[in-house]
């Protein structure tokens, strides 16, 4: 082992690695209630060229290696497990192209989500790409890795569903090209090209992304957040459904909360529209008003509690943390839309139960294709108690969220260890295959999708 860390100076130089136990401290721990798991070492590679030396020379000694983005993720999901090398990718941070006309950006994985959307809006302001409900140090890499979603969910789909191309630097050391990059052609599709899609949902275990090509979206002049309520969860699926029939929405949530008290037990529908021009915005207004949600005003069952020009793009995480001590973790889920009341009436119980605020909230994923549910559970980072109480709720709902028949979203090894005793058997054996074909000597982030 005396011979890694004078290797990894080497690669990344004097500054940039390190075995000091203060600076190791910074990666034994996440934002969420999993334990801490201490790396030996870290390392801040610049380019893809050190990443994949870095490799190589984990290769030759046996010793995991856990890649990292922003250290915004929670449930342990970039936590060295095993011990061995964090790679801290953040350095890797240029934005090396955008495309006006082609709508996409070409950047590095350690560029983070702030970085990104800041410099659309001073260099491109008509341009914008999905950001997911997370804090700005977010980075781009570290979503794709987790099937991260964003703002723009409804109606183009999953962050990963906006790829064009990505570069990857496999578990051995080579870096490889996918989709039109590959050939030359540039950095504007994945298609037509065979289907490799063998890294994003990984969490690193299959390589590590170095670049991505992402696809941009028309960024509106007016922005507006309506907020529609009604206090019978059973309506919520027929409000999304025809509020994705009418197709003018940017972004769209339904959620519930404890707190603020007014707004317990009661479900509200946040709704996005943007437009180029006022009238615009007022034409979608009235459709959306006046024609779609217009018997569930008349009838009494409903009504708008708010109606407020957006300064800023939505950020769904603000809403999860209500104890002192400035914790939550959330179990993620993908969902049938029309599972929104089982899910709320099952989660509000289990958080009453650990005396936890409920938090509760789906956004629509594509055309009402899917949705993208959340529980949400606070915790005093100083309370052991209020720590355990949230991860015995995670748990929990990690099993309810089997039971209905969904889909764990970002699952921690726990959830993981539910998903694969569920997979169906060729599925699983197919995935066996595959990592010991890209990483036979199981450095990448072991103890994370562990098919073994």
């Amino acid at each position: 082992m005396d011979t890694i860390y004078p290797s990894l100076v080497h690669i990344v130089g004097e500054g940039y690695a390190s075995f000091r136990r203060e600076e190791l401290f910074t990666y034994s721990k996440d934002l969420g209630t999993s334990e801490p798991k201490w790396p030996d070492y870290v390392a801040a590679p610049k380019t893809a060229e050190q990443v994949a030396e870095i490799l190589k020379l984990a290769n030759r000694e046996k010793v995991p290696v856990v890649p990292l983005g922003g250290g915004m993720s929670l449930a342990g999901l970039a936590l060295p497990l095993k011990g061995g090398i964090a790679l801290d990718l953040k350095r890797m941070d240029r934005i090396i192209e955008v495309n006006e006309k082609g709508r996409y950006a070409v950047v590095e994985a350690g560029v983070s989500h702030g970085k990104l959307t800041a410099y659309l809006h001073n260099q491109h302001p008509h341009l914008m790409h999905s950001e997911p409900g997370a804090p700005p140090a977010a980075t781009i890499g570290g979503n794709l890795a987790i099937h991260g979603q964003g703002d723009l969910a409804h109606p183009y789909g999953f962050n990963t569903d906006m790829i064009n191309g990505m570069e990857i630097v496999l578990p051995t050391g080579e870096i490889c090209k996918f989709g039109s990059c590959a050939v030359g052609a540039g950095w504007f599709t994945l298609h037509p090209l065979p289907d490799v899609g063998l890294f994003l949902g990984w969490n690193g275990a299959t390589g590590i992304i170095t670049k991505v090509s992402l696809r941009l979206f028309p960024y509106k002049k007016f922005r507006e957040m309506e907020i529609f309520v009604v206090e019978d969860e059973n309506l919520i699926p027929e409000i999304l459904y025809e509020l994705t029939h009418l197709g003018l929405t940017e972004d769209l949530v339904a959620f519930s909360s404890a707190i603020p008290p007014f707004s317990d037990r009661l479900h509200h529908v946040s709704i996005n529209v943007t437009g180029d021009s006022e009238a615009e915005i007022e034409l979608k207004r009235r459709l959306i008003f006046e024609v779609k949600l217009a018997k569930y005003i008349e009838s009494g069952v409903g009504g708008i509690a708010a109606v407020s020009q957006a300064i800023q793009r939505p950020q769904v995480s603000k809403s999860a943390d209500w104890k002192k001590g400035g914790g939550f973790e959330y179990v993620g889920s993908i969902m049938p839309v029309s599972a929104y009341p089982e899910c709320y009436r099952r989660g509000a119980e289990i958080s009453t139960r650990h005396h936890i605020p409920y938090t509760i909230l789906g956004r629509v994923i594509g055309c009402g294709h899917a949705m993208m549910f959340s529980w949400s559970y606070a915790f005093n980072r100083a309370d052991e108690k209020t720590v355990r109480h949230a991860r015995e709720a995670l748990h929990e709902t990690d099993n309810i969220v089997m039971d209905l028949g969904g889909v764990i979203w970002k699952p921690a090894v726990f959830g993981q260890e539910l998903l694969l005793a569920k997979m169906d058997v060729n599925t699983l054996s197919l995935m066996k295959k595959i990592k010991l074909l890209l990483d036979p000597n199981n450095i990448m982030n072991p103890g994370n999708w562990e098919v073994d």
